[in-house]
């Protein structure tokens, strides 16, 4: 590990709002902030929006600006990476954010029932070999329904060709209603600003001429989401 890595994960220990569990604290368990966000973390009512493999915090950070009425949590497992969203919610003062270091496989152990409203997957890696290690894969799903509210939502914006199709294709085969689809969001007439907000990511593949897809679905009346043949 390098210097600076090392600097940034002690610095992070400091961070308060670096939500950093040891793993047997939410190994086959749940973590102590389950159920208790709003009360115990933002000590308010407000809905709480995920951002999953949020990365340097970028979109967290970035909705949380526009939108100071909801809570925030970002959820990535690169501490390193991380440090970078942690350090610009303290600089910019918005107390409406945290961060949670952990597997996404892992993230049941964080929420309980309908305790999120929101989910945002940006970017995640396409696993172009592995479809049911994609975040929006089937066993993803049913476990973000376990917290995510009945009339929650769940975005995905992405690079990947290969990602979107697939997630376009499981949705339908499993009749989950899409409420907005772009295939191409910054050559839409109807591009919602919210967005327009871009990660380190999302430049580069900008700059290679790559089109950004988006979908925004409901899990509501989906009992349970079954994997494509």
């Amino acid at each position: 590990m390098t210097k600076r890595k090392m600097e940034r994960f002690k610095e992070m220990k400091s961070f308060p709002n670096a939500i950093e569990p040891m793993l047997e604290e939410v190994l086959r368990k749940d973590y102590k902030l389950k159920n208790n966000w709003n009360h115990d973390y933002f000590k308010n009512n407000k809905d709480i929006i995920l951002e999953l493999g949020c990365g340097k915090g970028e979109y967290t950070i970035g909705l949380a600006e526009r939108f100071p009425d909801k809570n925030y949590i970002g959820v990535d497992i690169k501490g390193a990476r991380m440090w970078r969203g942690c350090k610009t919610a303290i600089e910019r003062n918005l107390n409406h954010i945290a961060f949670a270091r952990t597997r996404i496989d892992l993230i049941g152990s964080f929420f309980g029932f309908e305790e999120v409203s929101e989910i945002w997957i940006t970017f995640p890696d396409p696993q172009k070999e592995k479809k049911t290690k994609r975040l929006t894969a089937a066993k993803f799903l049913n476990l973000y329904k376990t917290f995510l509210k009945n009339d929650g939502v769940i975005h995905l914006k992405t690079d990947s060709d290969i990602m979107y199709q697939y997630t376009i294709e499981l949705i339908n085969f499993n009749g989950i209603k899409i409420l907005k689809q772009f295939n191409d969001i910054y050559n839409s007439s109807q591009i919602d600003e919210i967005l327009t907000i871009k990660t380190f990511y999302e430049k580069q593949f900008l700059a290679q001429n790559k089109s950004i897809k988006y979908i925004k679905f409901t899990l509501a009346g989906c009992n349970h989401v079954e994997e494509l043949p």
